[in-house]
């Protein structure tokens, strides 16, 4: 491995750096794995577990991998405000696992290759050409320096859900590997084919449902089964009904992008879901559809809830 950590960046209150393929395995048709590896990753570090812990990747641009040895905030926040074409793509995924220790740390990331017919993005397009060998930039936590990127916080729930497509398998499996052996709940993975299931570490007691589609709706299985698992009596909307979807559709116990106030939620006392912690992602239509039943229908507790929309179908994501 040629990749070195650069001796000025401990400047920034997070790493970035370019990494190295180490390893790449295509584990079903729509996820590829990449292992990446550089001494700088020593650095690497969260507090406590990693859960649904989000990192960036930048994939090149017109110019390639822009060159990050050294850099200060000062020039991050320059490079930042360029555009994508020049600073090169980025988009966000979930560390899947951290291997090895010390300068031989490795990241784990899956990445899905393309998504339905809309525009292939630049992560999508690397990952079914990445070869052992290449590089890219990531920007991720370092040890000891708050970054955030952890959105699953169920506090004191005693009942579990986890739902999402394919966009969120990789957190959900982090997250299912991370629970206490006592944990109790469900999740809920939709992928595009059958051949897309994985075999995943998870407590007894969370029962483990994949819902490939195999050329079915996208997010109908997903949705069906949340409201069949919640015992809810509520009709299905059509997909494409969900209106006044949120492109940047985010909104958790401590966060919403719609600009609710998140201290004003209210709890209704005695409801049949208390104790309920759900952490819902993936196709903003489909999640803004979940909300609506778990919020606005069955009266959860917005301070019970984390729905993220990872993307949106048919429209490009911002880089």
């Amino acid at each position: 491995m040629t990749t070195t950590a650069s001796a000025t960046s401990n400047a920034l209150p997070l790493l970035l750096e370019r990494v190295e393929v180490v390893s790449v395995d295509r584990l079903s048709p729509s996820f590829v794995r990449v292992e990446l590896g550089s001494p700088a990753l020593a650095e690497f570090g969260v507090e406590g577990p990693l859960l649904d812990q989000r990192i960036k990747l930048i994939f090149p641009g017109t110019d390639g991998l822009p060159d990050v040895a050294g850099i200060d905030e000062a020039a991050m926040a320059a490079w930042y405000a360029r555009p994508a074409e020049e600073r090169g793509h980025m988009r966000t995924y979930t560390v899947r696992d951290v291997r090895g220790t010390g300068a031989d740390t490795r990241l784990v990331v899956d990445i899905v290759l393309h998504i339905g017919h809309g525009p292939v993005g630049p992560g999508a397009t690397w990952a079914e050409q990445v070869a052992v060998g290449d590089g890219v930039v990531v920007m991720a936590p370092r040890r000891g320096v708050p970054y955030g990127g952890i959105e699953f916080v169920p506090g004191a729930a005693d009942r579990l859900l986890l739902a999402g497509d394919e966009t969120a398998v990789p957190a959900i499996a982090s997250i299912l590997s991370a629970l206490p052996a006592d944990a109790r709940g469900a999740a809920f993975l939709e992928v595009p084919l059958t051949a897309d299931v994985q075999t995943l570490r998870h407590p007894e007691g969370v029962r483990v449902t994949w819902l490939p589609r195999d050329g079915a709706e996208r997010g109908v299985a997903v949705m069906q089964a949340v409201l069949d698992h919640l015992g809810a009596p509520l009709e299905l909307p059509p997909i494409d009904a969900v209106d006044d979807v949120d492109p940047d559709l985010w909104e958790t116990p401590t966060y919403s992008s719609s600009g609710e106030d998140i201290d004003e939620a209210v709890s209704v006392v005695g409801h049949d879901l208390d104790g309920l912690y759900a952490w819902i992602a993936g196709e903003s239509k489909v999640v803004t559809g979940l909300r609506r039943a778990l919020v606005k229908d069955l009266e959860v507790d917005r301070r019970q809830v984390a729905f993220m929309g990872y993307w949106r179908l048919g429209v490009a994501m911002k880089s």
